[in-house]
């Protein structure tokens, strides 16, 4: 018996660009960084999109943005990244194409950005080399970027 489409699997149906690409669960993320996710409500934790997989080959020389994961019924953005100064501009460049990509390419996943809170968010691979002094600490703040150690839903 099919349950019930959740928001996110209906929304990737009506986007072309990643049609076909749902994975129930946070299973698009890779293994290496599942336990970088934590809640205690897993089973708000209902879908998930390899954005950056589904749209290499329409987008291959772009900085595409990892994953959608779906909580609550609404959509998060999770990038896992190097965490050091180097990857501040880089970083900043996956936000501008995700946030073209979700207006021009995919609206109906865009309507599903929770409201009040960030929708973005950047996961350390490894440790974070950003000082909170400096310049890229200040512009990533100002951008609602700043990496963290692990991704927790509430």
């Amino acid at each position: 018996m099919k349950t019930e489409e959740t928001p996110l699997e209906t929304a990737i149906a009506q986007t072309a660009d990643i049609a076909g690409h749902f994975k129930n669960g946070i299973q698009a993320v890779k293994r290496a960084y599942r336990s970088k996710i934590q809640t205690t409500k897993s089973r708000m934790l209902t879908g998930s999109v390899d954005i950056d997989t589904a749209t290499q080959i329409l987008y291959p020389n772009s900085n595409r943005w990892d994953y959608a994961i779906e909580y609550d019924n609404k959509i998060y953005f999770v990038e896992f990244h190097p965490a050091s100064t180097s990857n501040v501009d880089e970083m900043i460049e996956k936000l501008k194409w995700l946030n073209w990509w979700l207006q021009e390419k995919a609206p109906h996943i865009n309507a599903l950005k929770p409201k009040n809170i960030n929708a973005y968010h950047w996961v350390a691979t490894g440790s974070i080399q950003i000082l909170n002094t400096s310049r890229q600490y200040k512009l990533l703040a100002t951008k609602g970027l700043l990496p963290k150690k692990i991704m927790v839903f509430k």
